[in-house]
């Protein structure tokens, strides 16, 4: 049985891994489905969600030349997907407009944190200069006059 790109077919989870589960489709055939593509939610243990010979739909995403082939158990249940906005392009054919955004209170970058900060040290620099320069007698310290 040839495995088309984009269809939906059943197979029976061979092993799991830490990064996904391997499933025997229907031709003999074995696939990998990531663990990104088990759930719509966050999946840390796999375990959680399946079993070995766990009979599971799955949706053929990929198939390369060296016989890989990249399987999803969240896209093979399209009522589970979110609904999917419309793009920009859509919105203008049916004369949507997009709703202006607040106005957000901006945070300083580092460009303006590195400013506030070389300023504070130069004043600082600049105090503790004065407050030494003080206690020496000036910048060249004690002269002595020779005649």
């Amino acid at each position: 049985m040839s495995i088309e790109v984009g269809s939906i077919v059943e197979g029976i989870v061979t092993g799991i891994t830490n990064f996904g589960v391997f499933v025997q489709l229907s031709g003999g055939e074995v696939g990998l489905v990531h663990i990104s593509e088990i759930a719509d939610t966050y999946v840390k243990d796999i375990n959680d969600f399946l079993q070995k010979k766990d009979q599971v739909k799955v949706k053929v995403l990929s198939v390369d030349q060296g016989g890989k082939i990249g399987l999803s158990i969240k896209q093979a249940n399209p009522a589970a997907a979110p609904p999917r906005k419309p793009d920009r392009f859509e919105r203008k054919e049916r004369g949507e407009r997009r709703k202006p955004s607040p106005v957000k209170h901006v945070k300083p970058g580092f460009e303006d944190k590195l400013a506030k900060f070389m300023k504070e040290s130069d004043e600082k620099q600049q105090d503790l200069k004065k407050n030494t320069e003080n206690k020496r007698g000036g910048r060249g310290g004690f002269k002595q006059e020779i005649n």
